[in-house]
């Protein structure tokens, strides 16, 4: 091993190294903590002052990240958030938590890391390691970031170290956690893999080291493609029962009894959350350079994306049948997180939901505990804030539309005292008049 490799693996064996994370979001965060609870002296990097301002406070601005860690952290004086790259040099070990979502041709936008690795440049210096952790196409951190290192004049392996670990977290689980869920780790070189598995094996329970970064790149896009897959069978054969009256829901309950050979999915208004409705495409568009097709991934893709204009021709249908146009009608929305009982709101096809049914001039509503203010996104903002659900609220809307099934709703108040329910989530087993399932 180089002097450098062994100065590394030594400051980290000690926790004397430092860590920097750029990306404070529900990967990043979680991330920055964990290196801190072990005992890392760790900075986190963001451009959002708000949230710099509030974790350097002690607060946090995720749900499922409590404000006493952050203050237990900043009070032993191991965490810190800034926005100045400058302090990029300090550390010694530099985590890419940063958003890959696609253009508006669903083709990869690479800008977030690409311009952070811009930034990181002039900062960089001999004896650091590069950790990309964003989702993204198998050669990424080769064809892009590799490069970068290399007109630095670093060799790879010898005096700079480069890596890929897919993220996965998963908000509001309480069964798995950064401690708990394995870390892939793929290097450039091989000594690049061994302080790599030596860093994360600092912070979680267990490390599975690959081959390069590209496979470590493919792992992460086929965990998604695997759930984009089956969730968008579901889906279409969600379409497929209700032709024939049967109800999905009860298919699948049944079919999961079976103890071997069959794995339940379940089908919804749609993907959400920053992964599974983006990451297939990324390899879609990478093997476009090869010459192939992805065809499987783009058919689980297209139903996907259909699911939310297929719940508001439900609601379209529900209202007809009683006689009220979608325009002018009063809607209630439960749930606008993408997925229960988080305050997620990345890509959530409720959201979508919304904007079509706003499109078609109904009056929108929405409730959701976990998202008490909408605040403006990407492609859609709405002046609105959450309601209390309570009777009075139901008894006054024309609708309600199940669009997340968030635990903390009071499912029997619902189903009692609202004039008409579509249900996208499965969330009432019992047939009834006033509910349509969707």
């Amino acid at each position: 091993m180089t002097s450098n490799t062994e100065a590394l693996l030594n400051a980290i064996g000690a926790r004397e190294a430092k860590i920097g994370i750029f990306g404070l979001g529900y990967v990043g965060l979680p991330l920055l903590l964990r290196f801190a609870e072990c005992g890392f002296t760790s900075i986190g990097f963001d451009i959002d002052p708000r949230k710099v301002e509030m974790l350097n406070g002690g607060r946090s601005y995720i749900e499922h990240v409590p404000d006493e860690s952050v203050r237990g952290l900043r009070a032993a004086g191991r965490l810190e958030a800034v926005s100045d790259f400058d302090r990029a040099a300090e550390c010694d070990a530099l985590l890419l938590c940063l958003p890959t979502p696609l253009s508006r041709n669903r083709e990869p936008d690479l800008s977030f890391v690409l311009q952070t690795v811009e930034a990181l440049r002039p900062r960089l210096r001999a004896g650091q390691m590069l950790v990309l952790e964003s989702t993204t196409w198998p050669g990424t951190t080769e064809e892009e970031l590799r490069p970068v290192v290399e007109e630095q004049g670093f060799e790879i392996g010898a005096d700079f170290f480069l890596l890929y670990s897919p993220e996965r977290e998963d908000p509001g689980n309480a069964h798995f956690t950064t401690r708990t869920i394995p870390k892939v780790v793929g290097g450039s070189t091989e000594a690049c893999r061994r302080v790599g598995e030596a860093l994360y094996s600092a912070v979680v329970d267990e490390v599975v080291p690959v081959t390069s970064t590209r496979v470590a790149e493919m792992t992460k896009l086929l965990e998604n493609i695997h759930r984009s897959v089956n969730i968008g069978l579901v889906n279409e054969l969600k379409i497929v029962c209700d032709s024939m009256g049967i109800d999905i829901h009860e298919v699948i309950r049944a079919a999961a009894t079976k103890p071997f050979g069959f794995t339940p999915f379940y089908p919804g208004p749609g993907l959400g959350g920053h992964c599974i409705p983006i990451d297939p495409f990324y390899l879609t568009w990478k093997a476009r350079e090869y010459g192939l097709t992805t065809r499987f991934i783009e058919l689980a893709g297209e139903v996907n994306m259909r699911m939310p204009a297929w719940v508001v021709n439900k609601v379209i249908e529900a209202l007809n049948t009683r006689g009220k146009a979608v325009r002018g009608a009063r809607i209630l929305v439960l749930g606008i997180a993408y997925k229960k009982n988080v305050d997620d709101r990345r890509e959530s096809p409720a959201v979508e939901i919304m904007d079509q049914l706003r499109d078609l001039g109904a009056e929108l509503i929405y409730s959701d505990p976990h998202v008490p203010e909408f605040l403006p996104m990407r492609r859609y903002a709405f002046d609105l804030h959450s309601q209390p659900l309570t009777a009075e609220l139901l008894e006054g809307v024309d609708c309600v539309v199940v669009a997340t099934d968030h635990d903390a709703f009071d499912y029997e108040l619902i189903r009692t005292m609202a004039p008409l329910v579509v249900d996208s989530r499965g969330r009432f087993l019992e047939p009834e008049d006033h509910i349509v399932k969707a």
